[in-house]
């Protein structure tokens, strides 16, 4: 297949590289690991199968994510949220309304918070090798530890670039062809293209935050899980908290990618060609993955004794000026307000972190003092309104906050891994009306 040509579509101010293969009614994306590089990727036979393979479904969108190949080399991290934007611009600037996706390993959060966050927009998820936790815990015991991830950054920042350190690396995820000089070769300057050090080692530590563990039960798009037979647990897990996923078992691979063995790439393609096969045309979504915010103004009630009524409802209509101009700002939906407090909903969780501090920064200037609570769930939509327990847990979330601060669950605090924002423990506490104990997170300052 002669590669085609390459595109850009535009995420917010970063260029995103993106290539089209085939055609066909359904499409599918493509989203690779940590690494990738659109144009050496057309230079691996191995690799290209697995791209035709995905084109006998229908229309292949395989992109560079943003720090990554031909994509627009970036300071910041390439957090799940700036992902799943940028997958969306793709689909855009391909004018693709519903698509299937294709990932898995460290990139699978990235589908699920895509899945969860936008049903309408994906028709389905495959995933192979899936990864929801980035480090071990008792649940999740196949991640590495704290003390493994420290040897493998120490390594990366060492070696990430050298040719040694890549055919240490090759051994290591494809040891079926390791030793093979050609794909060494090619496996070399393929890594080399995708990441540069420092994009790397920021990759790598992204990927050690990692825990959508949250998201998985708000999966409702039909799920396909491929788990790596040499590490089958992992897929198991995120199987088994996805309803109604299928799991595909696939005959003896010892490395990472499919499609360096001939059995395992067979066996991929055939159950993904079948679960493509078999989806069917969703109606709209009642249910969607949203992060709430709730905020309100600090001893609102002395103030309207200290300043009267007229000066008061002067401050509050600044005050809603404000908040509606961060909100619009980062994307955020207003869903109601009753007085001085406000309630918004955001497709993206590390935005929502952004705008309450944003609010709560510029209503200084106002003299005024807020709090504000986050939590991102699972919600039911109905006429543009979101309800379900996801709201209640941010408004008793809110309720905790203390003046000036922004507090947020431990599932927000998880699922903006890798976006440089930082957080101060709050503790463990018991939020009414909510049967377990929630570990709450202020945000810093």
């Amino acid at each position: 297949m002669h590669p085609p040509d390459v595109n850009y579509a535009r995420s917010g101010e970063v260029a995103i590289a993106y290539q089209v293969v085939g055609e066909g009614p359904t499409d599918v994306v493509f989203v690779r690991g940590i690494t990738g590089d659109l144009l050496s990727t057309w230079e691996q036979p191995l690799l290209v199968r697995h791209v035709e393979g995905l084109a006998d479904c229908g229309r292949v969108l395989m992109l560079d994510k943003r720090g990554t190949g031909l994509s627009d080399r970036v300071r910041e991290v390439q957090s799940l949220e700036t992902t799943m934007d940028d997958i969306r611009a793709v689909m855009d600037a391909a004018a693709s309304e519903s698509a299937v996706l294709w990932m898995g390993g460290n990139s699978t959060g990235i589908g699920l918070l895509f899945a969860a966050t936008y049903p309408e927009r994906c028709a389905g998820l495959v995933l192979f090798d899936p990864r929801v936790k980035g480090t071990r815990s008792p649940d999740y015991p196949w991640a590495p530890t704290e003390e493994e991830w420290r040897e493998r950054l120490a390594e990366v920042r060492a070696g990430w670039g050298e040719r040694g350190y890549f055919e240490n690396l090759a051994r290591e995820w494809a040891p079926e062809v390791a030793a093979n000089d050609g794909f060494l070769d090619w496996f070399v300057w393929h890594m080399r293209r995708s990441l540069s050090p420092g994009a790397a080692l920021t990759s790598f530590r992204a990927a050690m935050e990692l825990d959508v563990s949250d998201v998985l039960s708000a999966v409702r798009v039909p799920t396909l899980v491929i788990p790596r037979p040499s590490l089958p647990g992992p897929g198991h897990y995120t199987a088994a908290r996805i309803r109604g996923s299928q799991v595909v078992e696939l005959p003896g691979l010892a490395g990472v990618y499919t499609w360096v063995d001939d059995e395992a790439h067979r066996a991929t393609m055939e159950a993904t060609t079948r679960f493509v096969s078999q989806l069917t045309r969703r109606g709209d979504s009642e249910r969607v993955l949203a992060t709430v915010l709730f905020t309100d103004i600090v001893d609102s009630t002395g103030l309207v004794s200290r300043l009267g009524d007229s000066a008061w409802r002067e401050l509050l209509q600044r005050h809603h000026t404000i908040v509606r101009r961060e909100l619009a700002r980062f994307h955020g939906r207003e869903l109601d307000t009753a007085g001085d407090g406000f309630f918004a909903a955001f497709d993206g969780p590390a935005r929502a972190v952004l705008a309450a501090s944003a609010i709560r920064d510029s209503l200084r200037t106002l003299e005024l003092e807020i709090r504000a609570g986050l939590h991102t769930g699972e919600c039911e939509v109905s006429d543009g309104k979101i309800a379900g327990i996801a709201v209640s847990i941010g408004a008793r979330i809110s309720s905790l906050a203390a003046p000036g601060e922004v507090l947020v669950s431990s599932t927000v605090k998880d699922l903006v891994a890798g976006s440089g924002l930082q957080f101060e423990d709050r503790g463990q506490h018991h939020l009414k009306g909510v049967p377990e104990a929630w570990r709450l997170f202020a945000a810093a300052r």
